[in-house]
């Protein structure tokens, strides 16, 4: 892995060739898809000059330009003349979370969405935390750096690959600290694949028995017909995520600079764009756009 991340384009590179070459020899009218990547507002800053103290150009490259155009591909590939080729990416999470015989849509839709929505967060200078969305910090966490403290450690503890969460309750609008791994989805439309649970932390289940949270439909094991939803299954909505994957911050940081990663990650979020997200969730009247997050 370690030579991989020395030498990242090579891999990502021959392996979007091989996609792309797959696509360019379909006939036209036989190709039809939506999914594309996203361009991001500050992008062209990004991709000369890095994401300053956070990330450097050719990681910036790696782990958005190189990663998010295989995952859009693949999604190409998958949906190419379908009906799904005409719905973006969240509502592909949502359609296909309970579904086993389709994970792989899932996970690729899913990591499609996630990864977008941590880079779509990111500045490309320190933003100070407004006033309004520090008083709601402090009444959900009891000061902004509290709840900084908890998330950053949070993530630091989640062994393996995924994405922590910054979720705003409807309605209440008070924030919650999420965890998924791998693709997992915070959504809980989606709530069969939020995958909210460490596996490598969990005892293993006796023979003939399937503990709740093993099952894939998020149906107790007991057969009866009524949803058991996972925790955090409440009406909710995303107002950020850090990405943990290891080839977005292993790059810059080393083997050993996961919490480096993540402190100067703080200090790159737009948290205007977080304060416009809580609105919505808490019944201000801000004119947002819906579609942001679709590719």
């Amino acid at each position: 892995m370690l030579q991989r991340l020395i030498r990242p384009q090579s891999g990502l590179r021959s392996a979007s060739a091989v996609v792309k070459t797959s696509l360019a020899g379909l006939p036209r009218f036989q190709y039809r898809s939506l999914h594309r990547v996203p361009q991001l507002a500050n992008e062209r800053i990004f991709r000369e000059h890095g994401i300053s103290e956070f990330m450097s150009p050719e990681a910036f490259d790696f782990a958005w330009t190189q990663y998010q155009s295989l995952l859009v591909e693949k999604l190409n590939l998958m949906t190419q003349d379908t009906a799904d080729a005409d719905l973006d990416t969240l509502a592909l999470v949502k359609k296909y979370a309970k579904r086993r015989e389709t994970a792989h849509l899932f996970n690729y839709a899913s990591m499609a969405h996630n990864n977008h929505f941590f880079f779509h967060r990111l500045s490309p200078v320190k933003v100070p935390i407004p006033d309004k969305l520090a008083s709601d910090m402090s009444d959900s966490a009891s000061s902004p750096e509290s709840l900084k403290q908890d998330f950053l450690a949070t993530a630091s503890a989640q062994f393996g690959p995924g994405f922590v969460w910054l979720v705003a309750q409807a309605n209440t609008g008070l924030l919650r600290i999420l965890s998924t791994y791998n693709a997992g989805t915070p959504y809980p439309e989606a709530f069969a694949r939020q995958q909210g649970v460490d596996m490598n932390n969990e005892p293993t289940p006796a023979a003939g028995q399937t503990p709740k949270f093993y099952s894939f439909l998020g149906l107790p094991s007991s057969g009866e017909a009524t949803p058991d939803l996972a925790p955090g299954g409440m009406p909710l909505t995303p107002l950020l995520c850090v990405n943990t994957w290891e080839h977005v911050w292993m790059m810059d940081h080393g083997i050993g600079g996961k919490d480096e990663y993540l402190e100067r990650w703080w200090d790159r979020v737009d948290w205007n764009a977080v304060e416009d997200a809580h609105k919505a969730t808490v019944g201000y009247n801000v004119n947002l756009n819906k579609r942001s997050l679709s590719m």
